[in-house]
């Protein structure tokens, strides 16, 4: 049986010291390594939000910055020599900001929220870019579906500077809307990727993020101003317990936010809607063709209409061919019946007012409506006993008011080659031959009824066409 004997506190202390001192070289080594560790774990980068911090945040808390709905917010991507920090060779680097929520309950609810959002506010986006005060960034994106998101490609040897608009508060995602100071955080985040060695933008590099709350148009001042004077209303002794106010914000080092990955890697391997810029103009293309694909961009023939009896995946197929990818999951599960059961207001809310506006005349099958109607009948080789007996008239729908326009309906009517109608005339009641250039068709009455004759012109080998 074994017994432990109490010692006394002297030999504690004896022995405590005895360690310290016989390990003291080893800890050393040991504080040095986590040093210089974290030297080298630095991010590469840092962010910097150019907005005042609050005053009323305690020592302990992480900073809290106010910003004003819709106005520019400049970021600025600070260089800290990147290339001496890490591996880097590439030219450029891809930094996606993102607006997303502080609390981790609304984490979790995120899809909803968004698209409850969505919902109440069509056509709008959470987060933009300004694109004509940004400087040193390139081929800036937003995707249709991820509205709180942009990304753009930079410099990294070089300084950069984005400037963001926020367009949600924070009280539209809080149950009672008592005001902005009562609504809930958000965070700003920055993650930046490099290419591997397949071009794609999957190398993390460095992730920072910041709390802010977003009020309606100058309430920020006005908030960050009542921070200031509750402050200074305090004692210095607990003045002391809160941080100073801030002219910036620098962002924090922090995970990679989950689908940042996912997000780099879709948008470098599927098209979205792409601002093609220099810094001071940019052109938006559609989302669903690339300016260096015009192939894949399939016009709709009016012909091609949904049917009540299309399934889910002939749905899908049909808003493909129509230019609605950008949807192609939000009605993953409908049915032709289900979309065609929607009113224009059901898809102009859930779909924006210009796509669902077009989503709504495609599903209908609306055609667009020709400029002019004309009727031709060709000429008969003898008459007829009786007038109009046995005359058939076609009608002819003119897109646009051209002389090509016409050449081309005559020469799909009456099976002839486009390139062999040499001349179109208009002969008139005394005989004369007039030709018919743009401005003639353009000045025809809706309706006109014509008598149409083609001759074989025999010095071209085509035809002259006259109508009378």
């Amino acid at each position: 049986m074994l017994f432990c004997h109490p010692q006394p506190e002297s030999y504690h202390q004896h022995s405590a010291s005895y360690i310290r001192e016989a390990l003291a070289p080893f800890l050393k080594d040991e504080e040095a390594r986590l040093t210089a560790e974290s030297v080298c774990k630095r991010s590469p980068l840092q962010v910097v939000l150019c907005a005042a911090t609050s005053p009323a945040v305690k020592q302990q808390e992480e900073t809290l910055t106010y910003l004003n709905q819709g106005q520019s917010y400049e970021i600025r991507m600070l260089n800290r020599k990147l290339v001496e920090y890490t591996d880097i060779s590439c030219k450029y680097v891809k930094s996606i900001v993102r607006v997303v929520f502080h609390d981790r309950r609304l984490q979790y609810m995120e899809h909803q929220q968004l698209e409850g959002w969505r919902w109440n506010r069509p056509g709008d986006r959470i987060l933009d870019i300004d694109i004509p005060l940004s400087e040193g960034i390139l081929e800036p994106r937003s995707h249709p579906m991820h509205l709180n998101t942009i990304e753009f490609l930079w410099d990294p040897v070089k300084k950069a500077s984005a400037f963001i608009q926020v367009n949600c508060i924070s009280t539209e995602f809080t149950t009672r809307k008592h005001g902005g100071e009562k609504g809930v955080p958000f965070r700003i985040q920055v993650d930046t990727f490099s290419t591997n060695e397949h071009g794609e933008y999957m190398e993390h590099v460095s992730s920072s993020s910041c709390q802010v709350k977003v009020f309606k148009p100058k309430g920020a001042d006005r908030k960050l101003k009542t921070d200031r004077e509750k402050i200074d209303k305090k004692a210095l002794q607990d003045r002391e317990k809160y941080q100073l106010s801030h002219e910036s914000t620098v962002l924090k080092e922090c995970s990679p936010w989950p689908d940042a990955l996912n997000l780099s890697i879709h948008s470098s391997s599927t098209p979205s809607p792409v601002y093609h810029s220099s810094p001071t103009s940019c052109t938006f293309t559609d989302g669903n063709c690339s300016p260096t694909q015009p192939g894949e961009l399939l016009v709709p023939a009016c012909s091609d209409h949904l049917l009540p009896s299309s399934s889910p995946q002939d749905t899908q197929q049909w808003l493909q061919r129509h230019r609605f990818s950008p949807f192609y999951r939000l009605f993953c599960s409908f049915s032709g019946a289900d979309l065609l059961r929607m009113s224009r207001e059901d898809l102009v809310q859930i779909c924006g007012p210009a796509d669902g506006i077009r989503l709504f005349n495609t599903m209908k099958g609306r055609c667009i409506q020709p400029r002019l109607t004309m009727y031709v009948c060709q000429q008969q080789a003898r008459p007829a006993i009786k007038p109009g007996a046995g005359d058939i008239y076609h009608a002819l729908y003119l897109e646009e008011l051209t002389l090509i326009d016409l050449s081309e309906k005559i020469a799909m009517l009456y099976s002839l080659p486009l390139q062999q109608i040499t001349h179109i005339y208009r002969q008139k009641p005394s005989g004369i031959h007039v030709l018919v250039s743009d401005e003639m068709v353009q000045n025809f009455r809706e309706e006109t009824s014509f008598i149409l004759s083609t001759i074989r012109d025999e010095t071209t080998d085509g035809y002259r066409v006259v109508l009378k």
